[in-house]
């Protein structure tokens, strides 16, 4: 989950247009220690967590919005797994499958 965290947060600091000496600055933290929170290597305190979501103009739970930063393969297999499950609607994958595929 550190890594899925760190990741979401420099996509949106990249978002919003923000370096790493920048974000840090707003954070009141080393740039170092923002790097480590971006690496998944540490987390953030709640008093952290906070002024994360107001600097990337955020709300808390979109800090951790980070299913689409799920591995390739990982998505494959829910999605396989969902087909042989029948959790889905075969003929509407396959038409959504036709469409983007074109």
């Amino acid at each position: 989950m550190k890594k899925l965290f760190g990741k979401r947060i420099k996509e949106l600091r990249i978002r919003n247009k923000l370096t790493q000496e920048a974000l840090a600055e707003i954070l009141g933290i080393g740039e170092r220690n923002l790097s480590k929170i971006e690496c998944g290597v540490n987390f953030v305190s709640a008093e952290t967590l906070s002024k994360l979501a107001s600097a990337l103009n955020v709300q808390y739970k979109d800090l951790f919005d980070f299913e689409h930063l799920t591995d390739k393969d990982d998505k494959k297999d829910k999605l396989l797994s969902a087909l042989n499950n029948d959790d889905l609607d075969v003929d509407l994958m396959y038409r959504l499958y036709i469409a983007l595929k074109k």
